[in-house]
């Protein structure tokens, strides 16, 4: 490894912070979802959850379509410029946030007509926004998941500085609800948001971001040679010929949708017991409010649900004994006990401490995908960002038949098979099975 041995802490710090954008602004694209049913969607009639989860579909289709190129520009310019045309495409998605609540503010009659649905014209422009945040997430965690499993950090492992990375990602999707609520959204109830407030807020974020990329510019992030094709090398196996690798993308396809549908929908959920009478109560507070703000129950599910996450990465970057696999294992087996008896209670306070059990499913995941491919591991996390899709499939999937069905309770199902097959990679999947797993020596099993 390439780097100067008196800064060994300076680019794990750098790329720790990207990392907290990332969580951060990932899930204001997903909790927007509530406050834009309304704003946007109020004329959309039965369509308006499948509408609405369509803002997760196109963030996590930035996944699917351009991570590869995450691994390939890796190889070629290195992660650090890789990582910066990240930051790039994240500004203007920020910017395409802010352009579709101007759109739609100054040309309130640009309607687009889909069936008996009536959709604002700025709408798409999210969406299309929702896409370039999600082609910078992935380009960000294609440089920032391979950089930190291979890092040198005194003292520690690779699952443990995974981590330590997710638990402050955690930490921005843990605020990030609030910061929907509050800031962008003024603390009105959610009834009464409406779209010109998305305008101030993404364009301070979109300068945050601006002065984040300028600093980074600046700073020492050396290469990882050992981690990515010497320039001009051919590398003469398929990625796809690991099977441990290829199930790791599985199993992060499934996990992602998971993740995201709980952290997206359960708002959603929320909303329509609210709707029915079955209103949330906190404490038996109907309402937070702190002095004029209404904080909302909905956004504190999903605070529960992301702080959940942040405290159970926490404490796993502490066990430097426990290999990723029996990790793996436990959580799973919890979490569907837990969302099993959530589904037959109805009782979404329970489905919110999901994300304390899924909070290592994935450093995990992919700490076992990738051991032993060395000068393939470049290549490997562009194409295991891929399996991030999951994210916007399993949301969509739930909004429709929740509009099939009438009722969110049963869509939670969903969830369950997910960790299903979680299960399945932990306890099979995830095993090398000969040396032929491996491009160079065989490691040993983690």
């Amino acid at each position: 490894m390439e780097t100067r041995s008196a800064d060994k802490l300076g680019p794990f710090v750098v790329l720790t912070f990207i990392y907290f954008i990332v969580g951060f602004l990932t899930t204001v694209n997903g909790q927007c979802q509530g406050p834009l049913k309304i704003a946007f969607l109020a004329d959309a009639g039965a369509l308006k959850n499948t509408f609405v989860t369509l803002i997760s579909f196109f963030f996590f289709l930035g996944y699917l379509i351009c991570s590869p190129f995450g691994g390939r520009w890796i190889n070629r310019v290195g992660y650090k410029r890789t990582l910066l045309r990240s930051l790039g495409f994240m500004i203007a998605g920020l910017a395409m946030f802010w352009a579709s609540s101007w759109f739609t503010v100054t040309f309130p009659a640009a309607v687009v007509g889909i069936g008996a649905a009536h959709v604002p014209g700025g709408y798409f422009i999210f969406l299309t926004g929702s896409f370039l945040m999600g082609t910078a997430a992935a380009l960000s965690q294609v440089v920032i998941n391979p950089y930190i499993s291979a890092y040198e950090l005194p003292g520690t492992q690779s699952v443990q500085r995974m981590n330590i990375v997710c638990a402050i990602n955690s930490f921005g999707t843990m605020i990030a609800p609030f910061f929907v609520t509050t800031l962008i959204f003024g603390g009105r109830a959610i009834e009464e948001v409406e779209v010109r407030q998305l305008m101030a807020p993404f364009l301070i974020l979109a300068v945050f971001v601006v002065i984040t990329t300028l600093t980074t510019m600046r700073m020492y992030i050396p290469d990882l040679s050992n981690t990515r094709a010497a320039e001009g090398e051919r590398l003469e196996r398929s990625i796809w010929s690991f099977r441990h690798f290829t199930l790791g993308v599985v199993a992060i396809f499934f996990y992602v949708g998971a993740e995201v549908a709980v952290g997206s929908n359960i708002n959603l959920h929320a909303l329509e017991m609210g709707g029915n009478g079955e209103a949330l109560s906190f404490f038996g507070r109907k309402r937070l409010m702190i002095g004029e703000l209404d904080l909302g129950i909905p956004a504190m599910l999903a605070t529960i649900y992301w702080g959940g996450m942040m405290v159970g990465r926490m404490i796993s970057s502490t066990m430097n004994r426990i290999s990723p696999r029996i990790q793996l294992t436990t959580v799973t087996l919890a979490a569907i006990v837990l969302m099993a008896v959530a589904v037959g209670s109805n009782n979404l306070w329970l489905i919110a401490l999901l994300g304390f059990f899924q909070s290592v499913m994935w450093s995990c995941i992919f700490t076992l995908s990738v051991q032993g491919l060395e000068k393939y591991t470049a290549k490997a996390s562009g194409i295991f960002m891929m399996g991030v899709f999951g994210g916007a499939v399993f949301p969509v999937l739930q909004g429709i038949a929740a509009d099939l069905f009438g009722t969110w309770r049963w869509t939670w199902l969903i969830v369950i098979f997910c960790e299903l097959v979680i299960l399945f990679y932990a306890l099979i999947g995830s095993r090398v099975r000969n040396s032929k797993e491996s491009p160079g020596k065989c490691r040993p099993e983690i």
